[in-house]
């Protein structure tokens, strides 16, 4: 079989990506995390004045999520997320990059360590579903620094980031998974050695992997997976994720039991208590949650109309 040439600048230029997101991010975590927060904010406040995408975006999320506030209430909402958003961004660095110890100290307490105990100790594995819902990208961390972890990711675009997510995600002892066939049967042999593992719930998931189910009163394109593990493993779901502190002052890890019914054999039952639990969590800290995901984007087949893109 002839072999196709390889293209030599194509290395070249994922190396400079990748030397180019490690300096960036190594420049976080060389300073403090009320510097990464203020910088953040900051990042915020030009994603809101620009009138960029990703302002729009998180407009109209919660225009639709959120109807009962005023105009007002969620114009003020979409500004406050944005610049939450702009703090997940920058404290990448110090959760990434930052020795255990300090990164350890960052977290000031961690409430209902004995779900995921008592899960375990039961030997069916356990789930830890965890929403993209203040630094959840610490949360991870934190959760693997405890407990063997596997984690489900979706491999970027960028191969460069893809190698920095892995090496971060990774450094306190987790596994990672990419959401393909093998990753799939890499959470199932997890489970069933009695361990953790770690799935994003509201990442909308490829063609044909979900069915749709209400999230905030509309159809959402929702993963199967979940039901899917729970019903081959008898595995124990449960929510987690890590609340931002005012004025820098740390994190607090929560873990939280989830509807009874997203334990159901029936698949639409399912679906829609895991959107039900998602959406209770949000209601917490609104402001948190990252509403510039395209949750959205897909319609239901029934539906005529164009697919909606927010």
């Amino acid at each position: 079989m002839k072999q196709v040439p390889q293209q030599h600048g194509r290395p070249w230029r994922s190396a400079i990506r990748l030397g180019l997101l490690r300096s960036v991010i190594g420049l976080f975590a060389a300073r403090s995390l009320h510097f990464n927060h203020r910088l953040g904010a900051l990042i915020g406040w030009l994603f809101w004045l620009t009138h960029s995408k990703v302002r729009k975006t998180a407009a109209a999320n919660i225009t639709r999520c959120l109807p009962e506030l005023s105009a007002s209430e969620q114009i003020a909402l979409t500004r406050l997320s944005l610049i939450e958003t702009g703090k997940t961004l920058t404290e990448l660095g110090p959760t990434w990059y930052w020795p255990r110890q300090k990164t350890e100290e960052m977290v000031v307490s961690i409430d209902h360590q004995e779900i995921i105990d008592q899960a375990l100790a039961e030997g069916r594995g356990a789930i830890l579903l965890a929403p993209h819902f203040g630094a959840w990208e610490l949360g991870g961390l934190m959760t693997a620094a405890h407990y063997p972890m596997t984690i489900l990711y979706r491999p970027p675009r960028e191969p460069a980031f893809e190698q920095i997510l892995n090496e971060a995600r990774q450094r306190f002892g987790a596994r990672v998974a990419p959401a393909n066939r093998h990753g799939v049967k890499q959470l199932l042999l997890a489970l069933r050695r009695g361990e953790l593992i770690a799935i994003l719930p509201d990442q909308e998931p490829s063609a044909g992997e979900g069915h749709f189910a209400p999230f905030c009163g509309h159809p959402a394109y929702t993963m199967a997976l979940v039901h899917s593990l729970i019903q081959k493993t008898g595995a124990v779901p449960f929510f987690g994720w890590m609340e931002r502190l005012p004025g820098s002052a740390g994190f607090r890890l929560h873990y939280s039991d989830t509807p009874s019914a997203i334990s159901s054999p029936v698949l639409a039952e399912s679906l829609a208590a895991m959107n039900e639990g998602i959406e209770a969590l949000i209601r917490l800290r609104p402001e948190q949650y990252q509403w510039t995901y395209r949750r959205f984007r897909r319609a239901p087949p029934t539906d005529h109309t164009p697919a909606d893109q927010s």
